[in-house]
């Protein structure tokens, strides 16, 4: 058995590169019982690899450091007993930032967070090959028409805390300043934030509602994919949490709440369900996985495909607590025409099919 993936399904692959959704890791350590008063950014330096105290200095100033929970100034001296958590962005590969004008579909904006609606096509950081053209693009060429002095240094990789793919619509946040990409990246590692997709798969799902728990790695004989070991023995921890929107035969419309953040977790998920998303060419939804032989099927499908050609996952909610005010906040974006399109069209279907059913 042979896996053939067409060039764009390549590109996509090499545009979401290795990482997950979620772009910040965390270091994080209890000082040892005998260790004597040390100010928090010389202990830092001593203690990360390559770290230079320019850097550390900057990640505690932007709240990117916490002792026991809290934010503190890098004069803080430690004391044997103390918690301290770093989270540290990890640098999306590729080229440089080109800042390059171009439309965004901003659906909220303030002095601290930006909300786009990502339409499908759309790839969001730049990769190697790929400098330009990019939502990132975009967004530094924005963010600089407000502040001509932004760097990476202040907002790393303008303000990018977290990614979707290039095929999938819906919303995203990003940060406008370090102290928002700080709070934000708490919030992404601590599984706080709320983001809700509506997704299309193929089959009959059996349960109204329920969790895959299976960790998410490399295929490994295909790498340029990705599988589910449920077992845990490969791959990074996931968990989708999904519930039965609407039944229509042969598909259903679903809706995926992520505890974690895994590069195509929803997709991998449904596949390892045994319901890969509709039209996903990478997961096996871009052909005819339940239904009829007939001939007059096969068009109808063929018709679905043609609607909406690309996985059917829409990035619908995203709700967390707002960097400044630490009020929770929430946003809703609709589904996208080619994907509305296709659920109208599937419900048209299963409507039809009843009614001759029963008659």
């Amino acid at each position: 058995m042979t896996t053939n993936l067409n060039e764009d399904a390549l590109n996509e692959l090499e545009d979401n590169q290795d990482g997950s959704e979620e772009l910040y890791e965390r270091f994080s350590l209890v000082v040892d019982r005998g260790q004597e008063p040390m100010r928090l950014d010389k202990f830092l330096v001593a203690r990360i690899e390559n770290a230079s105290r320019n850097k550390v200095q900057q990640s505690i100033e932007s709240g990117r450091v916490l002792i026991n929970g809290k934010q503190v100034q890098s004069n803080h001296k430690i004391r044997p007993g103390e918690e301290i958590v770093v989270y540290s962005d990890k640098e999306v590969q590729g080229e440089d930032i080109i800042p390059e004008q171009m439309p965004l579909n901003i659906e909220y904006e303030d002095e601290d967070i930006l909300i786009i609606n990502k339409p499908v096509g759309l790839v969001v950081h730049p990769a190697s090959g790929n400098p330009s053209g990019t939502l990132i693009n975009g967004v530094a060429w924005y963010l600089l028409q407000q502040n001509k002095e932004l760097n990476t240094d202040e907002l790393p990789r303008f303000g990018l805390v977290h990614r979707i793919d290039k095929n999938t619509s819906g919303l995203m946040v990003l940060a406008k300043t370090g102290k928002a990409a700080s709070s934000l990246a708490k919030e992404f590692f601590d599984h706080t934030i709320h983001r809700q997709y509506v997704a299309l798969v193929w089959g009959d799902v059996a349960e109204d509602s329920g969790t895959v728990v299976a960790h998410i790695g490399r295929h490994q004989r295909f790498r340029k994919i990705f599988d589910a070991y449920p077992d845990g023995e490969y791959g990074k921890e996931a968990i989708t949490h999904y519930k039965v929107l609407e039944r229509m035969g042969y598909v259903t419309l679903i809706q995926c709440v992520l505890e974690t953040g895994r590069t195509h977790q929803i997709r991998v998920h449904m596949k390892h369900l045994g319901h890969p998303l509709f039209s996903d060419e990478l997961y096996g939804g871009d052909r005819i996985v339940k239904g009829t032989v007939f001939s007059k099927y096969k068009q109808f499908v063929d018709n679905c495909f043609a609607i909406c050609p690309r996985h059917a996952l829409h990035a619908r909610t995203i709700g967390f607590t707002h960097p400044r005010t630490r009020q929770p906040i929430s946003f809703e974006s609709q589904i996208p025409s080619d994907m509305q399109q296709l659920i109208d069209k599937w419900r048209n279907y299963a409507t039809v099919k009843k009614i001759i059913t029963n008659d």
